[in-house]
Protein backbone atom coordinates (compact mmCIF):
# COMPACT_ATOMS: atom_id res chain seq x y z
CA UNK A 1 0.00 0.00 0.00
CA UNK A 2 3.07 2.20 0.83
CA UNK A 3 4.05 2.22 -2.90
CA UNK A 4 0.70 2.91 -3.97
CA UNK A 5 0.66 5.81 -1.63
CA UNK A 6 3.45 7.01 -3.45
CA UNK A 7 2.32 6.96 -6.99
CA UNK A 8 -1.54 8.07 -6.37
CA UNK A 9 -0.52 11.19 -3.63
CA UNK A 10 -0.63 14.16 -5.84
CA UNK A 11 -2.87 13.01 -8.49
CA UNK A 12 -5.33 15.05 -9.66
CA UNK A 13 -8.60 13.09 -9.82
CA UNK A 14 -12.54 14.24 -11.40
CA UNK A 15 -14.87 11.61 -10.47
CA UNK A 16 -18.32 11.62 -11.81
CA UNK A 17 -20.85 10.40 -10.14
CA UNK A 18 -19.16 10.99 -7.18
CA UNK A 19 -21.70 11.16 -4.33
CA UNK A 20 -23.11 8.24 -3.25
CA UNK A 21 -22.20 4.11 -3.65
CA UNK A 22 -18.97 3.93 -5.87
CA UNK A 23 -18.03 7.12 -6.70
CA UNK A 24 -18.11 8.49 -2.72
CA UNK A 25 -16.27 5.67 -1.31
CA UNK A 26 -13.89 5.66 -4.53
CA UNK A 27 -13.31 9.73 -3.59
CA UNK A 28 -12.79 8.78 0.17
CA UNK A 29 -10.18 5.94 -0.45
CA UNK A 30 -7.86 8.15 -3.17
CA UNK A 31 -8.21 11.74 -0.81
CA UNK A 32 -6.96 9.14 1.94
CA UNK A 33 -4.35 8.08 -0.36
CA UNK A 34 -3.54 11.69 -0.99
CA UNK A 35 -5.42 12.43 -4.31
CA UNK A 36 -6.44 15.69 -5.29
CA UNK A 37 -10.52 14.66 -5.61
CA UNK A 38 -12.67 16.74 -8.15
CA UNK A 39 -16.11 15.65 -6.88
CA UNK A 40 -18.86 15.51 -10.09
CA UNK A 41 -22.33 14.81 -9.12
CA UNK A 42 -26.28 16.33 -9.18
CA UNK A 43 -26.81 16.28 -5.69
CA UNK A 44 -25.84 18.97 -4.11
CA UNK A 45 -26.28 18.72 -0.28
CA UNK A 46 -24.28 15.41 -0.66
CA UNK A 47 -21.55 17.01 -2.85
CA UNK A 48 -20.96 19.20 -0.07
CA UNK A 49 -21.24 16.94 2.95
CA UNK A 50 -18.32 14.36 1.12
CA UNK A 51 -16.61 17.80 0.42
CA UNK A 52 -16.75 18.43 4.07
CA UNK A 53 -15.71 14.71 5.32
CA UNK A 54 -12.63 14.58 3.18
CA UNK A 55 -11.31 18.06 4.20
CA UNK A 56 -11.82 16.76 8.13
CA UNK A 57 -9.55 14.08 7.34
CA UNK A 58 -7.08 16.16 5.93
CA UNK A 59 -7.98 15.66 2.16
CA UNK A 60 -8.10 18.01 -0.60
CA UNK A 61 -11.12 18.33 -2.85
CA UNK A 62 -13.71 20.73 -4.41
CA UNK A 63 -17.01 19.77 -6.22
CA UNK A 64 -19.12 21.33 -9.07
CA UNK A 65 -22.80 19.78 -9.65
CA UNK A 66 -22.60 17.85 -12.90
CA UNK A 67 -25.24 15.73 -14.88
CA UNK A 68 -23.50 13.75 -17.09
CA UNK A 69 -26.52 14.08 -19.79
CA UNK A 70 -24.96 17.32 -20.37
CA UNK A 71 -21.64 17.82 -21.76
CA UNK A 72 -21.21 20.97 -20.80
CA UNK A 73 -21.48 20.11 -17.37
CA UNK A 74 -18.76 17.05 -17.92
CA UNK A 75 -16.47 19.56 -19.68
CA UNK A 76 -17.08 21.93 -16.82
CA UNK A 77 -15.72 19.68 -14.31
CA UNK A 78 -12.87 19.12 -15.82
CA UNK A 79 -12.41 22.53 -16.29
CA UNK A 80 -12.72 22.99 -12.87
CA UNK A 81 -9.68 20.58 -12.11
CA UNK A 82 -7.70 22.53 -14.57
CA UNK A 83 -8.43 25.69 -13.25
CA UNK A 84 -8.45 24.48 -9.31
CA UNK A 85 -5.33 22.14 -9.34
CA UNK A 86 -3.58 23.43 -12.53
CA UNK A 87 -3.72 20.01 -14.28
CA UNK A 88 -5.94 16.77 -14.59
CA UNK A 89 -4.60 13.54 -14.46
CA UNK A 90 -7.20 10.90 -14.27
CA UNK A 91 -10.49 10.59 -14.71
CA UNK A 92 -13.66 8.57 -13.53
CA UNK A 93 -16.52 7.56 -15.64
CA UNK A 94 -18.63 6.34 -12.75
CA UNK A 95 -22.41 7.57 -12.73
CA UNK A 96 -25.22 5.58 -13.94
CA UNK A 97 -28.30 4.32 -14.23
CA UNK A 98 -29.67 0.84 -14.29
CA UNK A 99 -33.81 0.36 -15.16
CA UNK A 100 -34.94 -3.31 -15.64
CA UNK A 101 -37.49 -4.72 -17.45
CA UNK A 102 -38.47 -7.04 -20.29
CA UNK A 103 -37.42 -5.85 -24.01
CA UNK A 104 -41.24 -6.34 -24.93
CA UNK A 105 -42.21 -3.62 -22.39
CA UNK A 106 -41.10 -1.26 -24.24
CA UNK A 107 -39.70 1.44 -21.66
CA UNK A 108 -38.74 3.77 -23.92
CA UNK A 109 -37.77 6.74 -21.87
CA UNK A 110 -35.77 4.43 -19.52
CA UNK A 111 -33.76 3.11 -22.48
CA UNK A 112 -33.01 6.58 -23.47
CA UNK A 113 -31.64 7.78 -19.91
CA UNK A 114 -29.84 5.07 -19.65
CA UNK A 115 -28.28 5.72 -23.21
CA UNK A 116 -27.55 9.06 -21.97
CA UNK A 117 -26.41 8.62 -18.57
CA UNK A 118 -24.60 5.13 -18.89
CA UNK A 119 -22.97 5.73 -22.91
CA UNK A 120 -23.09 9.12 -23.68
CA UNK A 121 -22.45 10.20 -20.19
CA UNK A 122 -18.90 8.08 -20.19
CA UNK A 123 -18.20 9.37 -23.89
CA UNK A 124 -18.44 13.10 -22.87
CA UNK A 125 -16.20 12.11 -20.23
CA UNK A 126 -13.77 10.72 -21.93
CA UNK A 127 -14.11 13.86 -24.47
CA UNK A 128 -13.51 16.05 -21.74
CA UNK A 129 -10.21 14.11 -20.16
CA UNK A 130 -8.80 13.58 -23.67
CA UNK A 131 -8.95 17.31 -24.49
CA UNK A 132 -6.63 17.83 -21.08
CA UNK A 133 -4.67 14.65 -21.47
CA UNK A 134 -3.73 15.48 -25.78
CA UNK A 135 -2.09 17.93 -24.73
CA UNK A 136 -0.35 16.93 -21.68
CA UNK A 137 1.05 14.27 -22.67
CA UNK A 138 -0.70 11.33 -20.57
CA UNK A 139 -3.64 10.64 -18.31
CA UNK A 140 -5.69 7.84 -17.41
CA UNK A 141 -9.41 6.95 -17.46
CA UNK A 142 -11.18 4.71 -15.75
CA UNK A 143 -14.55 3.52 -16.58
CA UNK A 144 -17.00 1.72 -14.44
CA UNK A 145 -18.85 -0.81 -16.23
CA UNK A 146 -21.15 -4.22 -15.30
CA UNK A 147 -20.64 -7.44 -15.09
CA UNK A 148 -23.52 -7.24 -16.74
CA UNK A 149 -22.04 -6.61 -19.89
CA UNK A 150 -20.46 -9.57 -19.13
CA UNK A 151 -22.94 -12.38 -18.70
CA UNK A 152 -26.58 -11.93 -20.33
CA UNK A 153 -29.95 -12.16 -18.77
CA UNK A 154 -33.74 -11.28 -18.78
CA UNK A 155 -34.15 -7.81 -17.75
CA UNK A 156 -31.20 -6.32 -18.28
CA UNK A 157 -30.72 -6.45 -22.03
CA UNK A 158 -30.20 -2.42 -22.95
CA UNK A 159 -28.64 -2.06 -19.49
CA UNK A 160 -26.26 -4.43 -20.31
CA UNK A 161 -26.39 -3.07 -24.33
CA UNK A 162 -24.85 -0.20 -22.88
CA UNK A 163 -22.62 -1.29 -20.30
CA UNK A 164 -21.20 -3.63 -23.80
CA UNK A 165 -20.78 -0.64 -25.74
CA UNK A 166 -18.40 1.26 -22.59
CA UNK A 167 -16.66 -2.04 -22.91
CA UNK A 168 -15.94 -1.59 -26.43
CA UNK A 169 -15.03 1.68 -26.42
CA UNK A 170 -12.75 1.39 -23.64
CA UNK A 171 -10.62 -1.11 -25.98
CA UNK A 172 -10.61 0.15 -29.01
CA UNK A 173 -9.51 3.87 -26.84
CA UNK A 174 -6.75 1.78 -25.40
CA UNK A 175 -5.55 0.56 -28.86
CA UNK A 176 -5.76 3.59 -29.72
CA UNK A 177 -3.69 5.73 -27.52
CA UNK A 178 -0.38 3.34 -28.10
CA UNK A 179 0.79 4.41 -24.78
CA UNK A 180 0.35 7.96 -24.50
CA UNK A 181 -2.76 7.66 -21.86
CA UNK A 182 -3.90 4.21 -19.91
CA UNK A 183 -8.03 2.96 -20.11
CA UNK A 184 -9.15 0.80 -17.35
CA UNK A 185 -12.71 -0.56 -17.57
CA UNK A 186 -13.52 -1.98 -13.97
CA UNK A 187 -17.04 -4.75 -13.66
CA UNK A 188 -18.08 -4.14 -10.69
CA UNK A 189 -20.88 -7.43 -9.99
CA UNK A 190 -23.47 -7.13 -7.49
CA UNK A 191 -22.52 -3.91 -4.80
CA UNK A 192 -24.46 -2.19 -2.15
CA UNK A 193 -25.67 0.93 -3.96
CA UNK A 194 -28.74 2.92 -4.90
CA UNK A 195 -29.12 1.46 -8.11
CA UNK A 196 -31.46 -0.92 -7.36
CA UNK A 197 -33.56 1.81 -6.09
CA UNK A 198 -34.14 2.83 -9.37
CA UNK A 199 -36.45 -0.57 -10.00
CA UNK A 200 -39.67 0.18 -10.79
CA UNK A 201 -41.38 -3.15 -10.98
CA UNK A 202 -41.87 -3.88 -7.50
CA UNK A 203 -41.73 -7.69 -7.96
CA UNK A 204 -38.05 -7.34 -9.77
CA UNK A 205 -37.15 -4.90 -6.80
CA UNK A 206 -37.75 -7.08 -3.78
CA UNK A 207 -35.52 -9.93 -5.93
CA UNK A 208 -32.39 -7.76 -6.73
CA UNK A 209 -33.16 -6.16 -2.89
CA UNK A 210 -32.72 -9.75 -1.41
CA UNK A 211 -29.69 -10.43 -4.04
CA UNK A 212 -28.26 -7.28 -2.82
CA UNK A 213 -28.66 -7.39 0.99
CA UNK A 214 -27.49 -11.67 0.65
CA UNK A 215 -24.21 -11.62 -1.42
CA UNK A 216 -23.69 -7.76 -2.28
CA UNK A 217 -19.99 -6.62 -1.70
CA UNK A 218 -18.66 -3.25 -0.41
CA UNK A 219 -18.39 0.08 -2.74
CA UNK A 220 -15.32 -0.05 -0.62
CA UNK A 221 -14.16 -2.99 -2.69
CA UNK A 222 -14.73 -1.10 -6.46
CA UNK A 223 -12.89 1.36 -5.11
CA UNK A 224 -9.87 -0.71 -4.41
CA UNK A 225 -9.60 -1.91 -7.49
CA UNK A 226 -9.57 1.67 -8.15
CA UNK A 227 -6.37 1.90 -6.38
CA UNK A 228 -4.66 -1.13 -7.86
CA UNK A 229 -5.23 0.48 -11.09
CA UNK A 230 -3.97 4.10 -9.91
CA UNK A 231 -0.89 2.36 -8.66
CA UNK A 232 0.55 0.79 -10.76
CA UNK A 233 3.59 2.14 -12.38
CA UNK A 234 4.00 4.15 -15.89
CA UNK A 235 4.61 1.30 -18.35
CA UNK A 236 1.47 -1.01 -16.79
CA UNK A 237 -1.90 -0.31 -18.21
CA UNK A 238 -4.36 -2.52 -16.24
CA UNK A 239 -7.10 -3.17 -19.24
CA UNK A 240 -9.71 -4.39 -17.40
CA UNK A 241 -10.49 -5.61 -14.09
CA UNK A 242 -14.00 -7.55 -13.03
CA UNK A 243 -14.52 -7.70 -9.41
CA UNK A 244 -18.01 -9.52 -8.73
CA UNK A 245 -19.32 -11.14 -4.84
CA UNK A 246 -18.20 -14.60 -4.41
CA UNK A 247 -21.08 -16.04 -4.23
CA UNK A 248 -22.19 -14.62 -7.80
CA UNK A 249 -23.14 -16.47 -10.89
Amino acid sequence: MENSKNRIKGKVIAITGASSGIGEATAMMLAELGAKVVLGARRLDRLKDLDSRIKAIGGDSTYLITDVKNHVDVDNLVKLACQYYGRLDVIINNAGISHLSRIDELQVEDWEEMIDVNLKGVLYGIAAGLSVFKTQGSGHIINIISTSGIKIVPLQGVYAGTKNAVRTISEALRQESQGRYKVTGISPGFVQTELVDNIKDPDVKAVYKMKSTEIAISPNDIAAGVVYALSQPERVDVGEIVIRPTFQD
